[in-house]
């Protein structure tokens, strides 16, 4: 049976900013997402029957069922299109997950992506747009990748210029995930809406200037921002320790900036350069044995055929 491979990338958030609350139960948000060079391996194998069967490896890192973004992925598209076999799909995980880093998400969108090719389906980026939407709303984003602005639920996506030469650290406590279903809840039960630090003072507004006329990332870095570190950091107080020892590192070491990725657990230091982000890392793996930390880069796109 013939085979196809794909690398599927991680992302971060930037900028995230809850607006409202809207009637469907999720959230207005208003996003700056950006691909980073962690990746999750997809291989989609044909099968002689009409089954769609997963792997995970490592076992058990992320579930092989269908809850599974890649398992409903391929779901969807198979229900839509009559008599094309069944599929394997070999899920190599290298984005942790419950990290914030939109790991099933990114898987979810790989598979559209290689089963368009595996079955020669003929659907356009559009059509694919409209599929994603319906697995979730990091999805569609994640078929496009690169450096983006996501509004509505996160599901309307609108380019940005590129700034994947960004070089970060990411750091996760070894052994906490965060639910991001969990977290929108709190914020909403907390009524974190109405004391919102960042209304009003233009943050969005100036982030997006900034990177619209390619000003460099120490002009734009204090604009960044989370709203769901509210919710997070006072719930899980290894995050907000970690936070702390990223902008408090040796002098000689402190980053640009440091946040939160989407609902975390993971957190993201800017740093000037590589020789910055390694000796940034390794200051983390030698004080945090607890922590895992990773030297990553932008890039400007998410979905390659390998």
């Amino acid at each position: 049976m013939r085979s196809l491979s794909l690398t599927a990338a991680a992302k971060i958030n930037l900028y995230l900013e809850i607006t409202g609350d809207r009637p469907d139960g999720y959230h207005e948000l208003v996003m700056v997402l950006q691909s980073i060079d962690l990746r999750d391996r997809i291989t989609l194998r044909g099968r002689s029957d009409d089954h769609l069967t997963l792997e995970v490896i490592p076992e058990g890192l992320a579930p092989a069922d269908a809850t599974n973004l890649a398992l409903r992925a391929a779901r969807i598209l198979w229900e839509r299109t009559p008599n094309v076999g069944g599929v394997h799909i070999t899920l190599e995980k290298h984005i942790p997950v419950g990290g914030g880093l939109a790991g099933g998400s990114t898987d979810g969108a790989a598979v559209l992506v290689g089963l368009n090719h595996f079955w020669d389906l003929g659907l356009n980026h559009a059509d694919l747009c409209t599929l994603a939407a319906q697995l979730g709303s990091d999805v569609p984003f994640c078929l496009q990748g690169g450096t983006a602005l996501a509004t509505g639920r996160g599901e309307v996506v609108t380019p940005l210029p590129n700034v994947g030469s960004l070089t970060m650290v990411l750091a996760k406590p070894k052994a906490l995930a965060v639910s991001t279903v969990w977290a929108y809840k709190t914020f909403r039960a907390e009524r974190l809406l109405s004391t919102s630090p960042v209304h009003g003072q233009h943050y969005s507004q100036n982030l997006l200037r900034a990177l619209n006329h390619h000003a460099p990332v120490e002009e734009w870095a204090p604009w960044l921002y989370n709203d769901l570190e509210r919710v997070v950091l006072p719930h899980h107080g290894a995050i907000a320790q970690l936070k702390s020892v990223l902008q408090n590192p040796e002098p000689d070491l402190r980053p640009l900036q440091v946040l939160m990725s989407g609902s975390g657990a993971t957190l993201f230091a800017l740093c000037g350069d590589r020789a910055h982000a390694i000796a940034l890392g390794e200051f983390i793996r030698h004080t945090q044995p607890e922590v895992e930390a990773w030297v990553v880069h932008g890039q400007g796109h998410s979905i390659a055929l390998d």
